[in-house]
C-alpha cells in the first residue's frame, strides 16, 4: 500500500504491485459474473417454469416465456465467455508474478554468490591447495622422522647376542646332564624284591667336579 501510494506522486509504479492490483481487480469481476450467472440461471428456470405451465392455456404466455429464457441463455453464454478470459488473464498474471520473483530471488542468489567468490581465482585456489598439500607433506615427514629417532640407540650386536644364546643353551644343557646323574636308578617290579642301589660318594664328589668343570668354562 506504501509502494502504491508513494508511487502516486512519483509518477513510478512498482510492476509487482501492478500485478497484485491487477490481479485483484479480476478476481473480483469473475465474482461479479458468476454472480449474475447465477442469477440467469435461476431466471431461466423461472422461465421454463412459466412456458411450462402455459404451454396448453396460454400458448401466448409460454412462447414470450421461452423467447426470455433464450434471452437470458445467449447472455450466459456471452458471460462464460468473459469468465473464461478473465480466468486466463488471471492465470497469465500469477505466472508472469511467479516468475518475476523468481528471477528476482535468483538474482538475488547470484548477487551473493558473486559477493562470496569475490577476490577467489582458480590461480588462487591452486596455490592454497598446494600449500594445503606442502604441509601436509610436512607435516608426514615430521611424524616419520619422530617415530625413527625413538629407536635410536636400541641397535644390537648379532655376535654378542648369538653368544650369549650359546652360553645358555650350554648352561641348560650342564644342568639337565646334573640333574641326570642324580636321577635314581628304578627296576621293574617283580616277584622277588631288588634292593635299590644308590650313589655312592665317590659318584657325588665326580658329579659335583663336573658341574664345578662346567661353572668355569662360562665364566
Amino acid at each position: 500500500m506504501m509502494a502504491s501510494f508513494m508511487s502516486y506522486f512519483t509518477g513510478r509504479r512498482d510492476p509487482k504491485q501492478t500485478a497484485r492490483d491487477a490481479i485483484v481487480s479480476l478476481r473480483e469481476q469473475l465474482m461479479m459474473i458468476e454472480k449474475k450467472e447465477e442469477h440467469l440461471q435461476r431466471q431461466i428456470a423461472q422461465d421454463l417454469a412459466t412456458a411450462k405451465a402455459n404451454a396448453v392455456s396460454n400458448k401466448s404466455a409460454a412462447t414470450a416465456a421461452l423467447r426470455r429464457k433464450k434471452m437470458h441463455e445467449a447472455d450466459l453464454d456471452k458471460l462464460a465467455g468473459m469468465r473464461l478470459q478473465l480466468e486466463v488473464q488471471v492465470n497469465t498474471l500469477e505466472s508472469a508474478n511467479i516468475n518475476a520473483n523468481t528471477l528476482d530471488v535468483m538474482r538475488r542468489g547470484a548477487s551473493a554468490l558473486k559477493d562470496i567468490h569475490n577476490g577467489i581465482t582458480l590461480d588462487k585456489v591452486d596455490a592454497t591447495m598446494s600449500a594445503v598439500n606442502e604441509q601436509r607433506d610436512i607435516a608426514n615427514e615430521i611424524s616419520e622422522t619422530i617415530s625413527s629417532t625413538a629407536n635410536i640407540g636400541l641397535e644390537f650386536d648379532e655376535e654378542e647376542l648369538k653368544a650369549e644364546l650359546g652360553e645358555l643353551e650350554q648352561e641348560d644343557l650342564n644342568e639337565r646332564l646334573l640333574g641326570a646323574d642324580h636321577v635314581p636308578v628304578h627296576t621293574p617290579a617283580g616277584p622277588s624284591r631288588v634292593e635299590v642301589r644308590h650313589p655312592t660318594a665317590e659318584e657325588h664328589e665326580d658329579a659335583e667336579l663336573k658341574a664345578l668343570q662346567a661353572s668355569l668354562a662360562m665364566s
